[in-house]
């Protein structure tokens, strides 16, 4: 019987929102080192790879045979089960552990064509030798396995080698059926239990094998471990005991041993119906556990947005700070101070002028051209002292913020690790900001000469713009720039620095007038703000390089959410209990 329409449709909505899961699941990054991290990473991979080499390929194939995998802890007695089951060798157990072979899938001659081609696990090359490759899926092809059942010899889930561990949990998720083989010796381990409590969360069909039991202790073993599985959510899996026999030279146990697991098995592969049963409850249970474990992963991915955020901010905030901090001293009359005014001072000769302000403020717009004279040599000085004072205090700005900003993500373990792994000194301003610096004051001055010959165009030929000329004059800009935001003293109360940057204030009037003086000193205290900000950025770039070379982004989230909620509406809506299997003629 095929597939109703209405049944195909569902199926074909539902591969589509798989897909979409997977792909969005593929999409999210979990690089920061948060809480749980490394846990959230392996389950997103595991959410992945179950896409791809089970969930997506079942239902695209739901026609193909019962896939059996056999898993089990170290020394357990899985190959020389598989070898029984099948009557003949087909698997090798290994003498030394861990021993790194290719998993080994034996199927019937007439089921070749799933197995061959990439439709089951898809990840695994083909191969039909034993090799120690992991990453191949050895075929082998016998009619002691009755059509319609493959069963999949896998490593031991609790290796010493880690690949051989992810390997066996791979396997494992890909499985319709799991036969887990245990042992008297060691059926209370946790690990094995670890991977029964998952398979339990999921409905994963489960047949559980107690291998190697003496026989006097069958009864109160099989006992204690019913009791176990009742305990853990596994009350309707198979339980089967095989007794500790001899094995034959071909690595055989003898057929009364494995009996009972071959005529259950054997019952499945012959029934249509009872096949279809262990299928759709393990891939129900999958779909179902997605919605589950997804919530986690859009749980981790909002914490890695959420610190990327931080680290960010605190990036952000600390050459903000810096650029204030410039922009604060470079206009409130710290910068005139030291050397820029003492030579501002030897420019303009303000020694008695000074002392002539203290009494005789009112009489300044009258006479202070007489005291500017034509210096060039010092007023290079004057260019060469606001020069090195901005660099300065540009450069112990950027140093602190670099400082802020590492001591900031040195505070939580995902920003160390990324300072560890830039491979760059982020606490230190970069090698060449100083010249940057430096390159970027000089653009000022010259921004500043500019904008003052511009404003005198139609003044050059007067006399007070010849007194002063436009290097003197663009001085005095910056000198006003410098105290724009502190309080410019008047009458008895002039000191130094304040009288300095009245001065300038008067010389810039005495040409252009007193609201030009404030548009110019506007003008340039932005452009100077702009600079500073531009060189700030790009220290700042270097943290924010590593945060985006992470590519986490809050989207991928969302998208993450959205896909998981459409797989869970189209699976409440339909369920995968209700996609048909198609009868097939049992041989």
């Amino acid at each position: 019987m095929s597939e109703t329409p209405a049944v195909a449709d569902r199926t074909t909505e539902l591969v589509t929102a798989l897909t979409g899961l997977r792909q969005a699941l593929a999409a999210v990054q979990l690089p920061l080192d948060v809480p749980d991290a490394e846990t959230h990473r392996g389950t997103r991979s595991e959410l992945v790879n179950q896409l791809e080499d089970y969930i997506l390929p079942r239902l695209l194939q739901i026609e193909a045979p019962l896939l059996t995998v056999v898993g089990g802890s170290t020394g357990a007695g899985k190959s020389t089960l598989v070898n029984s089951l099948v009557g003949r060798r087909v698997t090798e157990h290994g003498v030394l552990r861990p021993t790194t072979r290719s998993p080994v899938l034996v199927h019937n001659p007439a089921d070749a064509d799933w197995f061959e081609k990439d439709r089951i696990l898809p990840g695994l090359a083909r191969t039909k030798t034993a090799t120690g490759d992991p990453e191949a899926l050895q075929l082998v092809s016998d009619t002691g396995v009755p059509e319609g059942l493959a069963i999949l010899d896998a490593p031991d889930i609790d290796s010493v080698e880690r690949r051989n561990r992810t390997l066996a949990a791979g396997l494992l998720a890909a499985a319709d059926l799991w036969l887990f083989v245990t042992s008297a010796a060691r059926y209370a381990d946790q690990v094995p239990w670890d991977f029964l409590r998952a398979a339990a969360e999921r409905s994963t069909a489960v047949a559980i094998v107690l291998d190697r039991t003496p026989p006097e202790a069958v009864q109160e073993v099989s006992s204690h471990l019913a009791r176990m599985l009742v305990d853990r959510g596994l009350s309707e899996s198979p339980l089967f005991a095989v007794t500790e026999g001899p094995v034959s030279d071909d690595g055989l146990l003898g057929p009364e041993h494995v009996d009972e697991i071959r005529l259950w098995l054997d019952s499945l592969a012959a029934d249509a119906n009872k096949r279809a049963a262990v299928v759709r409850q393990t891939l129900d249970g999958a779909i179902r556990s997605l919605g589950r474990r997804t919530h986690d992963i859009t749980g981790a991915a909002d914490a890695q947005v959420a610190m990327a955020a931080r680290l960010r901010t605190d990036v952000d905030r600390a050459y903000a700070e810096a650029v204030r901090a410039v922009d604060d001293a470079s206009a409130d009359g710290t910068l005139l101070r030291g050397e820029v005014l003492a030579r501002w001072q030897e420019f303009v000769g303000t020694g008695e002028l000074l002392r002539s302000l203290e009494t005789r403020v009112g009489w300044l717009r009258d006479r202070v051209f007489n005291w500017a004279r034509g210096k060039p040599q010092q007023a290079e000085r004057v260019t060469a002292a606001v020069e090195s004072g901005l660099e300065t205090l540009i450069l112990e700005h950027a140093e602190s913020a670099a400082e802020r900003a590492e001591a900031s993500w040195r505070s939580v373990t995902a920003g160390q690790h990324l300072l560890e792994d830039s491979g760059r000194d982020l606490g230190r301003a970069s090698r060449d900001f100083r010249g940057r610096a430096e390159r970027a004051v000089r653009d000022w001055q010259h921004a500043v000469l500019d904008l003052v010959r511009e404003e005198g165009a139609d003044k050059r030929t007067t006399a007070r713009f010849l007194a002063f000329g436009v290097n003197g004059l663009s001085l005095a800009l910056m000198v006003v720039v410098f105290a724009s935001t502190a309080a410019i003293p008047t009458g008895a109360e002039v000191g130094v620095a304040g009288g300095g940057a009245l001065i300038g204030q008067k010389l810039l009037e005495a040409v252009f007038g007193d609201q030009a003086v404030r548009r110019l000193s506007a003008i340039a205290r932005d452009d100077l703000r702009d600079r500073v900000t531009e060189l700030m950025d790009s220290e700042r770039a270097r943290y924010v390089d590593v945060l985006d070379r992470l590519t986490i982004d809050a989207a991928d989230v969302e998208r993450l959410r959205e896909a998981s909620r459409r797989v869970d509406d189209l699976r409440a809506l339909s369920g995968v209990d209700k996609v048909q299997r198609p009868a097939r003629k049992d041989r």
